[in-house]
């Protein structure tokens, strides 16, 4: 089961290119860079937890550890994905990478690494 789960993570990548074209092109002008950061990361938080509810409802996590890893895996490959393929792929620099993690400056990016790993997790609960 949990191969099924580590694959399923494939597509939140894509949950989230998706969303940042569509702040991009949609609502970033007319909300501001900051807001619009901000209405983004809620929206892919919602995403996320539609996705995670889906295929939760397909392929039934077994126990809340079964949850817990790969809430764990997913967080792991999501942090991968964004650092190496931000720093190596589209050559942006560690520091830009970071400024989303920047709580104090209003950037609340931090939730979907932190929503990835209890998404699994919260919807096995909801579910049971």
């Amino acid at each position: 089961m949990l191969w099924k789960y580590t694959l399923l993570w494939f597509g939140l990548p894509i949950l989230g290119i998706v969303n940042g074209v569509i702040r991009n092109f949609f609502y970033k002008d007319a909300l501001g860079e900051l807001l619009a950061h901000q209405v983004s990361t809620v929206c892919l938080l919602a995403l996320i937890g539609i996705y995670t509810w889906l295929f939760n409802s397909l392929w039934r996590l077994q126990s809340a550890r079964q949850a817990l890893i790969v809430g764990l895996i997913w967080v792991t490959l999501t942090v991968a994905f964004e650092f190496l393929f931000g720093h190596f792929v589209t050559k942006h620099p560690w520091t830009v990478l970071l400024h989303d993690y920047n709580i104090l400056e209003g950037r609340i990016w931090l939730l979907v690494p932190v929503w990835t790993a209890l998404a699994p997790f919260t919807i096995f609960r909801l579910q049971s």
